[in-house]
């Protein structure tokens, strides 16, 4: 039983991760296409605040406040009781409400197949597409330094 736990709670939060990481145009769309119900009670949010951003030199340093950054959240409840939430960077309140249904829907083991094949998979098709596109950018660019021995040593 615990084991079943810690892996739902894994496949929760790589679909949380895909939701906050995608567009919010690329949300809507699918979401218009899947046909999903958007109908749901909210508990929190939209609402847009700032949090803080912290860093550490060389990723092992001292912790140090490197700023602020915006971020939308939304916490909704469906008529079934499953409870959703979204944190998400930017100011897109439809995304936040949308990736919080998504959130909640996924919850509902009647409904997770359907979430995850008809959201879930393009949104990761295409932050991987995007992902690659970068990769290919970035290697365009690499240059390798090499040093030629002179002879006289």
């Amino acid at each position: 039983m615990r084991g079943q736990e810690a892996r739902d709670q894994a496949e929760r939060k790589a679909v949380i991760a895909t939701l906050a990481q995608s567009t919010g145009d690329d949300i809507v769309r699918l979401w218009n296409e899947a046909g999903l119900p958007s109908e749901a009670e909210f508990l929190r949010g939209p609402e847009t605040g700032l949090v803080t951003v912290r860093g550490r030199i060389g990723g092992g340093g001292a912790p140090f406040n490197v700023g602020e950054a915006t971020v939308t959240r939304a916490t909704v409840r469906l008529a079934s009781g499953e409870v959703g939430h979204c944190y998400a960077l930017g100011r897109d309140k439809q995304k936040a409400k949308l990736a919080a249904i998504a959130d909640a829907l996924w919850q509902d083991p009647t409904r997770r197949n359907e979430v995850e094949t008809k959201l879930i998979a393009p949104l990761q098709a295409a932050l991987a597409s995007a992902r690659e596109r970068r990769r290919a950018e970035t290697a365009a660019t690499k240059v390798d330094f090499f040093t030629m021995v002179r002879g006289e040593d």
